[in-house]
């Protein structure tokens, strides 16, 4: 029997609730987190937008970056309109619901009667009395569904999900984007060789066959310097990227440079993304209350959005608030999936659900205070016994 997911009350609806005044009822260690790294929080025409400074930017995935890229960004409607422009900052419609938390707050000053006027010519764009401070705003609230008080009911408010063997069946990953990856990874590198992109993968590949080198991993060759020739580094690298392939490393350079390859054959109609029939449906229902769904997949963020953006029910993308891959860290390790809950903007880790078909995955994530469930699907590994996690044939039984 799967936990229930309680859905989340939309802004109107919890602020029909009990009455919220006050400075430490409106600021919370969420707002302090999210708000510092973003800049302001405006309300202009009955729409709010998150004004970032130009060298303050926070990816998806919560890794600082110089700015947001617009594939990078979501406009969680009906929050958002087209951002204002406005001197010396760069506005940005959001798309981690890492950003949620601030919009949020908007919200509840505009319900409680503050002026729009009012927020402006502060470094967060708040009134005097919410404003930052040093490291710190004052005060605390507790996000997530009110029940007529600023207490939360205990729920389910974020779901994170794996692909291979949860979404996705494992034999589209291993029948599939990976010989795809492996016959197209000559041709790929050979067409686009000089080209900025590429050179970044090489040298992320080359760094890594360093390393492997060094530790001896089976099927590492080095790989030469450019004066050597175009056709001898691209033989190396391709040498050493199918031995990763065989292998099924886990690593972000591989990673990445099989997510620029699937985008030429998603791009080309080679190729298109294959998800269980209980997967939109389920995405639909938990969009529509509220619940934000994210992806954590050892895949490159590039390749999940090609993944979901490309399947036979059209683009998922809209039900999707963020992903992550393995720059937030190994996904066998707690660490990351408490880096996720950090960044997901809830008050505890145990309002985040995990679902992954790999025990070691469920390990890590139940030890950084996660819920999870174990995805068993056709063709998924068996799993222990007397694991002590509860499982699923179907994202239908998630209620």
């Amino acid at each position: 029997m799967a936990m229930n997911v309680l859905p989340l009350t939309t802004p109107r609806a919890y602020l029909e609730g009990k009455s919220v005044g006050g400075t430490r009822a409106l600021v919370s260690d969420h707002l302090r987190r999210h708000i510092y790294n973003l800049g302001c929080v405006t309300v202009i025409d009955g729409s709010f937008t998150v004004i970032a400074a130009p060298s303050k930017s926070l990816s998806p995935s919560g890794v600082l970056k110089r700015r947001m890229l617009p594939e990078g960004m979501y406009a969680p409607k009906p929050y958002l309109q087209k951002p204002p422009k406005r001197a010396g900052c760069a506005a940005h419609a959001v798309k981690a619901e890492n950003y949620q938390y601030p919009f949020d707050a908007a919200i509840k000053l505009h319900q409680l009667g503050i002026d729009r006027n009012a927020f402006g010519h502060s470094s967060l764009g708040l009134p005097k009395q919410y404003q930052y401070r040093g490291r710190h705003l004052s005060g605390s609230v507790r996000a997530g569904p009110l029940n007529g008080s600023l207490d939360p009911v205990p729920s389910i408010q974020c779901i994170v999900l794996d692909i291979e063997g949860t979404t996705t069946p494992i034999t589209f990953v291993t029948d599939v984007l990976f010989p795809y990856a492996r016959d197209n990874v000559r041709k790929h590198l050979r067409s686009t060789y000089d080209s900025k992109e590429t050179k970044e993968d090489m040298k992320l590949l080359r760094a890594q066959v360093e390393d492997d080198l060094k530790e001896g991993i089976l099927g590492s060759v080095p790989v030469p310097f450019d004066d050597a020739g175009k056709d001898e580094v691209i033989d190396s690298l391709v040498t050493n990227v199918e031995a990763m392939i065989r292998a099924d490393r886990k690593i972000t350079s591989l990673k990445q440079l099989q997510g620029h390859i699937w985008r030429t054959g998603f791009e080309n109609k080679e190729l298109q993304g294959v998800v269980y029939e209980d997967v939109p449906e389920a995405l639909l229902k938990w969009h529509a209350n509220g619940i934000k769904v994210y992806i954590y997949s050892s895949g490159s963020r590039e390749a999940q959005r090609l993944i979901f953006g490309n399947t036979s029910y059209g683009d998922l993308r809209k039900y999707l608030c963020g992903f992550f891959d393995t720059t937030v860290g190994n996904k066998r390790e707690s660490r990351s999936y408490f880096e996720i809950s950090l960044s997901v903007g809830v008050d505890e880790p145990s309002q985040v659900l995990f679902v992954t078909d790999v025990y070691a995955e469920a390990v890590a994530a139940k030890a950084a205070g996660l819920q999870v469930l174990i995805s068993v699907r056709p063709g998924n590994a068996p799993l222990p016994e007397n694991h002590g996690f509860k499982t699923i044939n179907s994202f239908a039984e998630i209620k």
